[in-house]
């Protein structure tokens, strides 16, 4: 049986947020299909803790316009994010300009603090957004930031699309040495890849003898 694909494998944030979105083609489903898997997204990511997003269960059931509002919005920023990603340098300036005014407009009505975080458990540090306004709209702030990072340093020119594709919807941070990285995962869509290629060899074998 098929190995599945690694969770929160692109070497990026926004990446990983891109690649939530597997439903039409992959059967882990999509995890912004719901506010509550939404949360079980962040969770994975590092972007809240188990009490924090029962927290936030417990808040989207008191205000759940509030909750279906900030899935939307979630939704609409993967949207913009996700031409971006595929494209990556090649992206034409409609696709960049829509990634930006995405960005911009979360960032510019971003209210709150950011400090850095320590995990005494394995001593790394992150950096943190601490909101003093809207707690669900806020959940998606460490992504678009991790977009525009991206965009500021460059790296969409290491951006790449899985070679399993169309089968594989991924994209992913290229930081290998060669900038030759074809696959999103190389223990799934790697070793498929392999496998094919070695029966497609044998059958070959077998016709020709």
């Amino acid at each position: 049986m098929p190995r599945a694909r690694t969770p929160f494998a692109a070497g990026r944030l926004w990446l990983d947020f891109v690649n939530s979105d597997e439903a039409p083609r992959h059967q882990q489903g999509d995890a912004l299909a719901s506010f509550d898997g939404y949360l079980g997204w962040l969770e994975g990511a590092g972007l809240v803790d188990a009490a924090r997003r029962a927290a936030l269960q417990r808040r989207a059931v008191e205000q759940p316009a509030s909750a279906t509002a900030a899935l939307h919005e979630a939704r609409r920023i993967r949207s913009a994010l996700r031409p971006l990603a595929e494209r990556g340098r090649q992206a034409a300036e409609r696709v960049r300009q829509a990634a930006v005014l995405e960005i911009n407009r979360v960032l510019g009505r971003s209210t709150g603090v950011r400090r850095i975080e320590h995990d005494p458990r394995d001593g790394s540090f992150s950096r943190a957004f601490l909101s003093t306004g809207d707690a669900f709209a806020a959940l998606v702030i460490p992504v678009v930031e991790s977009a525009a990072d991206a965009l500021v340093t460059g790296e969409l020119a290491r951006v790449r699309r899985c070679a399993a594709e169309p089968t594989c919807p991924r994209v992913f941070l290229d930081t290998s040495r060669g900038g030759h990285r074809r696959w999103c995962d190389m223990r799934s869509c790697g070793n498929r890849a392999k496998a094919t290629r070695h029966r497609a060899t044998i059958q070959d074998r077998r016709h020709r003898g």
